[in-house]
């Protein structure tokens, strides 16, 4: 037997396992506002380290931003006030549209 087989230096590298992820919806052809809203975070980092989130509400047909909310912490209570000020200006959205990531 030799040395490298003794020490178990020679094992194989394993395949990752693929991930299974869902099959997308096909995005519908939209004909008035109000629609569908997209709605998410993003963040960033100012040069002094800290970070910070965005909160944004866009409607796709017209790709309008209906509402940003900017904050180094944001509750959900804020953003339930948020989508409530947009709604009350705005009226309703029949969908509203998440990525579902890690926010």
């Amino acid at each position: 037997m030799s040395r490298m087989k003794e020490l178990e230096l020679n094992l194989g590298v394993k395949p990752r396992k693929r991930l299974v992820r869902e099959k997308t919806e096909a995005l519908t052809v939209l004909l008035e506002i109000n629609q569908v809203w997209s709605m998410d975070y993003m963040h960033d980092q100012l040069a002094d380290g800290r970070t910070f989130r965005l909160f944004n509400v866009i409607d796709d047909f017209n790709r309008e931003a209906l509402g940003m909310e900017v904050d180094f912490s944001m509750s959900a209570e804020r953003v339930i006030r948020e989508l409530r000020q947009i709604i009350q200006w705005r009226g309703k959205s029949s969908v509203i549209r998440c990525d579902n990531g890690p926010e």
